[in-house]
């Protein structure tokens, strides 16, 4: 039975979403580390890793679509719990160790019903929470999030990785992820709003802010898919794999909120040019990096990750500062379907060129992306005043490996969201 929003409720009544999506985290970050390590040291087939990559990226695209009709038809609660069981199904492929083709299918099963708990989550907890502390719980679910990621790729490095053990607790974390939920007193929130696809309407509002979200799609994907293969293929430990994972994971956090604070305060198109010239120093200093010195390194790519991460997070809260509120919905929809195609489009290439331009191909790419997203929003600074800080909405924690959910938030909701938090 659906239920009107709470909005008297208390920040301790979304605890059930943060514990159950967090510990899910735990189970996926063990999966990031694992599969590329794994698939990076078989013979059986050199575009196994890359095409995994690229299978999650995909698996997000169709995840992103049917969830609204899925949750039209069954409701958050149910479709939660389905969900939650693709991603054990799709945990038991990989430990059952048949064939590549297996851990493949796996791979995308996981990113469409990854993509469908994340949505769900985020969707429950808009519902839930009051205006007044909405944008902190937001904030706090997304820390939490990648946290529970990171921890999962540094208990990756402490097991064997003989037999089936990394997937068998990936199972194990995912069926521990459903209790909360499954028990929760929270009301299911009202069907989604149909969600409309408008790349027009979306370049008009923001061109800075689609072809950001369109770059941090590749970007991270790449990034974040890439460095576990590129790091096994050059003989790096399993431990220091788990570590530079957790380090790239937990580290954006550390990256994205300054940056995210100062576009609070000056132009977010400069704050974005800051951060792809971040992007092109940690990238350049990326390709020279040795794994001989290790600590350096995953400073590098703390760096590196956690810049990419930023441009996700920015773009989008540019776009959000130039629309109007009955454009709230179909401008996330838009946002999060060029997010996924361009974090499978990107790896996908990616896989095709590494075979000629070597493991390194994967930090060209990025390079390449920045540098060309750099250029275009230097010309797009002299096309527009921007916005002024009065009129924005306040910078909010986001990772770029998650999708935006809010197509599928009250929209009412959301833009007394919008209008009710204060701008820093």
């Amino acid at each position: 039975m659906h239920g009107p929003p709470d909005r008297g409720s208390s920040p301790l009544s979304i605890a059930s979403i943060v514990a159950s999506m967090t510990t899910a985290a735990v189970g996926s970050g063990l999966m990031f580390a694992y599969s590329p390590y794994m698939l990076a040291r078989s013979a059986d087939a050199a575009w196994a890793p890359g095409a995994a990559v690229t299978a999650v990226a995909f698996g997000g695209l169709v995840g992103c679509v049917v969830t609204g009709p899925l949750i039209q038809r069954v409701g958050h609660a149910r479709l939660f719990a389905c969900s939650m069981g693709i991603v054990i199904i799709a945990a038991a492929f990989i430990a059952s160790n048949l064939s590549v083709s297996l851990w493949i299918l796996g791979r995308g099963l996981y990113g469409a019903a990854a993509n469908c708990n994340f949505i769900i989550a985020q969707s429950w907890l808009n519902h839930a929470a009051s205006n007044a502390w909405r944008g902190r719980a937001m904030s706090f679910f997304y820390m939490a999030y990648v946290l529970g990621l990171g921890c999962g790729s540094w208990l990756f490095g402490q097991i064997p990785t003989s037999g089936n053990l990394t997937p068998l607790l990936t199972i194990f974390f995912t069926a521990l992820a459903i209790l909360p939920i499954g028990l929760t007193r929270l009301p299911n929130p009202p069907a989604p709003a149909r969600v409309n696809v408008d790349v027009g309407m979306a370049w008009q509002i923001s061109p800075v802010g689609l072809i950001g979200v369109l770059a941090s799609g590749g970007l991270s994907m790449v990034v974040q898919g890439f460095v576990p293969i590129y790091a096994t293929t050059n003989g790096v430990a399993q431990q220091q794999v788990g570590l530079l994972m957790f380090v790239m994971q937990t580290g954006l956090l550390f990256v994205q909120y300054p940056l995210g604070i100062l576009s609070d305060r000056m132009d977010r198109r400069r704050v974005l040019l800051i951060t792809c010239a971040i992007i092109l120093t940690a990238g350049t200093a990326a390709l020279f990096a040795s794994f001989t010195h290790m600590i350096l390194f995953m400073l590098i790519f703390l760096v590196f990750g956690g810049a990419i991460e930023t441009i996700y997070s920015i773009a989008n809260a540019h776009s959000n500062d130039r629309a109007d509120p009955g454009d709230y919905v179909p401008l996330s929809s838009t946002l999060l379907v060029a997010w996924s195609a361009a974090a499978t489009v990107v790896p996908l290439a990616v896989t095709a060129l590494m075979p000629v331009f070597g493991p390194k191909t994967f930090i060209g790419a990025a390079l390449l992306v920045a540098a060309a997203y750099m250029l275009f929003t230097l010309w797009r600074l002299n096309e527009r005043d921007p916005v002024p800080t009065a009129e924005r909405e306040s910078f909010e924690l986001r990772s770029a490996q998650l999708p935006n959910a809010a197509v599928l938030t009250d929209p009412e909701a959301r833009a007394a969201d919008q209008s009710t938090e204060p701008t820093g």
